[in-house]
């Protein structure tokens, strides 16, 4: 069942399933909560209190906010996490991946751990070299910039045919029409585009503040870098040593939480049974 946290600047959705510990999850831009449908099953299945948050502007949450950079999206993870009782593990894909993580180092006390999936935590620069010798790379990065210009649900559309390789899931036509409506709905697209242009700059300034453990899961054939794991191991490794670590999900592209549902909770709950441990 939906719930709603009230702001001044507007509400957010989220559902809660589950007894025990509690985990915050948070999708990425241009999605919705629904994309955890699986991992979130899973984590309850497994003992964990789950919140299902719809980021501001997607699903149902409202549109209409000041601004939508990730140090948003942060404050609006920590306000549900102490709406519900901290503290909580969060784990953000994409975009909120940076916000976990600016969650995380500005207030150690309410976050236990981070998992980060397919992250864009780190300032970004465009891989010119990629561009001519990476096909997936090259393509990605022209569906995306375009989708950022034009707001376009078509575009955006067809970067999610791409962030998905190989064989679909089942239930991926059913998941994309379900967010084409939702896009199509007003100042949703300008919502997407506003954050796909947000610079990770405020993200990757906290990587160095973390005080708790932290995942970084990729998929291996995530287009948006020419090489998924450095990328995830330049994160790790521009935060304090010994608190990271990086899994790859083999054949994931952008979405390895929805196309490899069972191998993604898998090490997530791996990571939590370390972090219980101590």
């Amino acid at each position: 069942m939906t719930e709603f946290l009230e702001f001044d600047g507007g509400r957010l959705a989220y559902d809660v399933a589950g007894e025990g510990p509690l985990v915050v999850l948070a999708h990425g831009i241009g999605d919705n909560r629904s994309a955890y449908r699986e991992v979130a099953a899973g984590l309850a299945a497994a003992g964990y209190r789950v919140a299902n948050v719809d980021q501001r502007g997607h699903g149902e949450s409202s549109t209409g906010w000041a601004s939508y950079t990730r140090t948003d999206s942060a404050a609006d993870l920590l306000a549900v996490v102490r709406h519900l009782g901290g503290p909580a593990v969060l784990v953000g894909h994409s975009f909120a991946g940076g916000a976990a993580t600016i969650a995380a180092a500005q207030e150690p006390e309410l976050v236990g751990a981070v998992v980060e999936i397919a992250p864009f935590t780190r300032a970004q620069k465009v891989d010119f070299g990629g561009l001519f010798s990476h096909a997936r790379y090259r393509k990605g990065m022209a569906l995306l910039m375009g989708m950022g210009a034009f707001r376009s649900v078509g575009l955006w559309k067809r970067y999610l045919h791409h962030a998905y390789p190989g064989a679909r899931q089942a239930g991926f036509a059913g998941h994309l029409a379900a967010l084409d409506a939702d896009l199509r709905r007003p100042g949703r697209m300008a919502v997407v585009s506003r954050m796909g242009l947000s610079p990770a700059t405020d993200a990757g300034a906290r990587l160095g503040d973390l005080r708790c453990p932290v995942l970084v899961v990729e998929g291996s054939l995530d287009p948006d870098w020419t090489d998924p794991r450095a990328e995830g191991e330049a994160v790790v490794a521009a935060m304090p040593a010994g608190l990271g670590r990086v899994e790859v999900i083999e054949g994931a592209g952008h979405y390895p939480h929805v196309q490899f549902p069972t191998e993604v909770l898998a090490v997530i709950l791996a990571f939590l049974r370390e972090v219980s441990r101590g």
